[in-house]
């Protein structure tokens, strides 16, 4: 327990772990300064045109999925009514993820619902750079000053002092997360109760929300660890720096140019940022041209998809062997 506390104390003593959190309250603040600033509590007259709009584009939509079905049941010609799909299911007002609201038709309104999703995304954004740099330079900076060499002496017993680092660091990258997600989802929450306009909130919409922040936090913590094992490795903090840098150039950008040269197929499944997207959002739609290069006429489908289980697969393998070779090298490693 002395070991935990010891830590606590290091990692709240570090300044650029309070830089980091200054950084987070300024980029909140500017966030909600602007928003507030943008804003205005709509109008009686202007949430009654917003509805009238919302009222008549969800009539728009079930009339040409009428006029579709006609046309598939051979009622009217196609050319009467211009386009349609061939199937016309996916037209059908029933099957949208969601319908037109008085909130879409808002101008210059802050609107909770249409906007907290973005929002929530720009803050796992940053909470996922905050858990990668203070993971790396937590350790990075006790390996190339000597920390740990000191710690060692006080408490020799290699395995357990990195673990419990890394422990510590993802507890407080956690609580940190927690906190900082709440008090910027109820801070946007009053300034759409105040100066803007909620919209209409039900139980999927909180749902899809919490399971955005649900992913994201996995992923601020996942990353974090990912910083913490490429910093051990290397022994500095530019150490995983670095090695996200050379790995962003040398493979998804020079990478992707050369596998697209040689034509291999879905080139995106081999990158990791379509299984960062995919995890975030739950599903990234992609195309693969190689699947319509030898098709001549006809209609050609290259889409296919990438869901967030296997991509949470690809991240906790790669998590866990980027740790698990930070241990094995730190066991053994000569540490002065």
């Amino acid at each position: 327990m002395n070991l935990i506390r010891a830590e606590l104390e290091r990692l709240a003593a570090r300044r650029f772990v309070q830089l980091m959190v200054v950084l987070l309250v300024f980029a909140f603040a500017v966030t909600t300064a602007t928003t507030l600033a943008g804003s205005h509590q709509p109008t009686a007259a202007e949430l009654n045109q917003a509805q009238q709009q919302a009222v008549a584009e969800r009539r728009e939509l079930e009339l040409r999925h009428a006029q579709c079905l006609a046309r598939e049941q051979g009622a009217v010609p196609a050319e009467d009514f211009g386009y349609f799909p061939a199937d016309c299911s996916s037209w059908d007002p029933a099957q949208r993820d969601r319908l037109p609201v008085a909130s879409d038709y808002l101008v210059g309104v802050f609107t909770f619902t249409r906007q907290a999703e973005p929002l929530l995304y720009f803050l796992v954004a940053f909470l996922v750079l905050f858990g990668f740099l203070v993971g790396a330079s937590y350790i990075g900076a006790d390996l190339n000053s000597g920390g740990v060499v000191n710690l060692l002496l006080w408490r020799p017993r290699r395995m357990t002092v990195l673990a419990t680092k890394l422990g510590t660091l993802l507890a407080v990258v956690a609580a940190l997360s927690v906190l900082a997600s709440l008090a910027y989802l109820v801070t946007f929450w009053a300034i759409a109760q105040i100066v803007g306009y909620p919209g209409p909130t039900d139980s999927a919409f909180w749902g899809a929300l919490g399971a955005i922040w649900g992913r994201g936090l996995i992923l601020v913590l996942l990353t974090t660890a990912v910083g913490f094992a490429i910093a051990t490795m290397g022994r500095h903090t530019a150490a995983a720096l670095g090695a996200v840098a050379a790995y962003l150039v040398v493979w998804e950008l020079g990478g992707r140019i050369v596998l697209e040269i040689v034509e291999v197929a879905r080139p995106d499944q081999l990158m990791l940022a379509s299984y960062l997207g995919a995890w975030l959002v739950g599903e990234v739609s992609l195309w693969d041209d190689s699947a319509c290069r030898t098709v001549v006429n006809g209609y050609c489908d290259g889409s296919y998809s990438i869901t967030w289980p296997p991509a949470l697969v690809v991240l906790l393998l790669l998590t866990a062997g980027l740790t698990a070779a930070a241990f094995a090298l730190f066991r053994r490693r000569d540490l002065i």
